[in-house]
């Protein structure tokens, strides 16, 4: 049996979704995947929320996982949605300069996907408030995308999130598919997401990004890059 990569993952301190999907995609896979937690527990846009975004703070959640000897780093956290893309952007070249590991987040792999897509309009589906929601609008659409459409639950604990259920998912991405958007996220790594965007992509016809789905991706793109330069 060939050894395979480590992915190192950091994420929110409250995120119960991400790690019960890495047991239904690595389990056949020789590639393992490690955790770090960064504390996360409040979703607002004040300064003490803001806060636990911290650069230093991420960079030392990153840190941890080089413990590990980890192959490549996801940031597994949809904070860039709101705080700005150039947020990610920062993390992984301080990462790349301080720690040496491959690295990407979420966020930018998600986008990376709308490209790859051709996407133009998109719509986004948050568990978030109503600021935060228009801060992630306001953001896709200085991005260069019309202005998004979406919908919003206005929640505002973390941990809470995952405890939304997937038939109200469900609903919400109906609702946003009635204005025939290229691509519909679902923008939060602890929504249960994965099955309904699998599951009304087909139903649809319309690609539905799921982010707690896409982090798991990207770690194994990396990995895939990783193998390919070794050759």
């Amino acid at each position: 049996m060939s050894l395979g990569k480590r992915i190192g993952i950091v994420i929110p301190s409250s995120n119960v979704v991400i790690e019960p999907l890495v047991a239904q995609h690595f389990c056949k896979s020789d590639d393992t995947v490690h955790f770090s937690r960064l504390g996360v527990v409040e979703i607002k846009l004040d300064a003490e929320s803001l806060a636990q975004f911290e650069m230093g703070e991420q960079l030392s959640a990153a840190q941890k996982l080089c413990d590990a000897r980890v192959d490549a780093i996801v940031w597994g956290g949809t904070s860039a949605s709101w705080l700005g893309i150039g947020h990610d952007e920062e993390y992984c070249r301080l990462i790349g300069e301080k720690i040496g590991v491959p690295t990407t987040t979420c966020v930018l792999e998600m986008n990376r996907k709308l490209v790859s897509l051709g996407a133009r309009r998109i719509a986004i589906i948050t568990p978030y408030t109503d600021d935060i929601h228009n801060q992630i609008l306001d953001n896709y659409e200085k991005l260069g995308f019309p202005r998004p459409t979406g919908q919003n639950l206005g929640g505002t604990l973390s941990n809470d999130f995952a405890s939304i259920s997937p038939s109200t998912l469900e609903d919400m991405v109906w609702s946003v598919a009635k204005e025939s958007p290229d691509v519909i996220m679902i923008m939060c790594t602890n929504l249960r997401g994965a099955a309904v965007a699998k599951n009304l992509s087909k139903q649809l016809g319309i690609p539905i990004i799921d982010s707690a789905v896409t982090t798991l991706q990207a770690g194994s793109r990396l990995i895939s890059e990783i193998n390919r330069l070794s050759l």
